[in-house]
């Protein structure tokens, strides 16, 4: 599976060569020297090789590859991290703008704001935050990037304590279409500001994040349990009934999948089907373990490695079941006000069935801090929901593309039937109804705001939100 391919128009020397001055990074061709050691995108279904890369190492390099763009018809597509699940990173022929030499990140730890490059991941972030024990919601594997994550919302680990990336980003640098640097902000473009918190990579290139950050850690109260599939039932109605009464400062998910046999993991769940319920308490840690130690009583555990744990250790223990470049994905998800009898019967049938080992069926508590941002203040649509739902098709093998991907199909439209209506673009495929599910009423401002700041559509390679006539 690719993804659409896109021609580039012909570039002679001489044009690459006054694009390349006037870089600081450099623009690079099939062939060239380093081309074949930029940072791959995420999934492995999207192996395209774009017919030229151009590396930034600051917003100028991103105004001058925007420009180049432009004036010669070429399609675009950002990558920030790479790590959309769509592949919406990659290209096929096309022109890829990597913001990858862009990973800085600068902490002022006594105004607990932290500016944060386009091309940065998660784990650049919490290296730098965690050295003063502070921290932003981001996500659950640390090589996620920071810019697609957080324009699609941001779901992570401190999401019901501090809420979504987006609600917690106070400015943001953007390059826009037409090659300006704008700033936006509550005071600064407002509505550029209110199109950024979860309208995803529509409106412009994202060359700086400020974010407000928080006290975490760095030592945290964290859950890792694992129950054996078959208790699936009882276990996630034990987890509904915590969930009831659980404090904004637990962050806790359940997750049907098949552990690994790595020298990592305890060996009663080697290659064995699993519930894994995981939590982190953003507080005490010797009163959060006390408050998440029911979650470790669910049922009879084959393994439990529950313990008082380094942040981001926490933020990096997911990381091994997505390396980059190595497996396949397919995902879809939707949101729920209520974990009902028949919701939970269901999933624990689908977790039997999964198709591979990696493909999986996960309830994210949300609610709390996510919840009480106003359904207007941004354009991320879902704040009403207790609970998200991803089925996350991951797997190796092209030759079982044609199990996981109807099996992901299948689980989503049968859980959707007792959801809110609402998917989450972070984890959605491209096309179809994803933007008419992620936006709602909001789409038609949303689609305002594009006609204002890319009339033309220049920034399509996304989940895309079509400008307003």
């Amino acid at each position: 599976m690719a993804a659409t391919v896109s021609v580039l128009p012909e570039i002679s020397e001489e044009e690459l060569t006054e694009l390349n001055m006037v870089l600081g990074g450099q623009a690079l061709r099939p062939g060239d020297p380093g081309y074949d050691q930029v940072r791959p995108s995420f999934g492995a279904m999207y192996t395209d090789r774009p017919g030229l890369v151009v590396l930034c190492k600051g917003t100028a390099d991103v105004v001058a590859a925007v420009n180049f763009a432009r004036e010669r018809g070429i399609e675009v597509t950002v990558r920030g991290g790479g790590h959309s699940v769509a592949g919406l990173s990659s290209t096929d022929g096309g022109m890829v703008i990597d913001l990858a030499p862009m990973n800085g990140v600068l902490v002022d730890k006594d105004a607990r704001l932290a500016d944060v490059q386009g091309g940065a991941l998660w784990a650049d972030v919490d290296r730098e935050a965690q050295l003063h024990g502070l921290s932003t919601p981001g996500g659950v594997v640390s090589d996620t990037g920071v810019a697609g994550l957080t324009l699609g919302g941001g779901y992570g680990w401190l999401r019901r304590t501090y809420g979504l990336s987006c609600d917690n980003v106070v400015s943001f640098e953007v390059v826009t279409a037409d090659g300006r640097v704008v700033n936006a902000s509550a005071d600064e473009n407002p509505d550029l500001y209110w199109a950024l918190r979860g309208g995803g990579g529509n409106f412009g290139i994202v060359t700086r994040f400020t974010f407000r950050l928080h006290p975490v850690g760095p030592i945290v109260a964290f859950s890792g349990v694992f129950y054996a599939s078959e208790d699936a039932e009882t276990v996630l109605r034990g987890f509904r009934e915590y969930s009831e009464t659980a404090p904004d400062e637990v962050n806790c998910m359940a997750v049907a999948i098949t552990m690994p046999e790595a020298a990592t993991l305890p060996p009663p769940v080697h290659n064995q089907k699993v519930i894994v319920v995981a939590a982190v308490y953003v507080g005490d840690t010797e009163e959060g373990m006390s408050v998440i130690q029911p979650l470790r009583e669910l049922a009879t555990p084959l393994a439990d490695i529950s313990q008082p744990m380094p942040f981001r250790v926490v933020q990096a223990a997911f990381d091994g079941f997505f390396p980059r470049g190595e497996v396949r994905t397919y995902w879809k998800s939707t949101s729920a006000t209520e974990l009902s009898d028949e919701l939970i019967d269901l999933m624990s049938t689908r977790a039997q069935e999964r198709p591979a080992p990696l493909a999986t069926v996960v309830v994210w508590l949300t609610g709390a801090q996510v919840n009480r941002v106003g359904v207007e203040e941004s354009a991320f649509g879902e704040r009403s929901a207790k609970y998200l739902f991803s089925v996350e098709g991951s797997w190796h093998d092209a030759g079982d593309d044609d199990k996981v991907i109807p099996w992901v199909r299948e689980t989503w439209s049968a859980i959707s039937e007792f959801g809110t209506g609402t998917t989450y673009i972070n984890f959605a495929e491209e096309g179809g109804s994803v933007v008419d599910d992620a936006f709602g009423a909001k789409l038609e401002q949303l689609a305002q705001i594009k006609a204002k700041y890319d009339p033309e559509n220049f920034f399509h390679r996304n989940n895309n939100i079509t400008p307003a006539a």
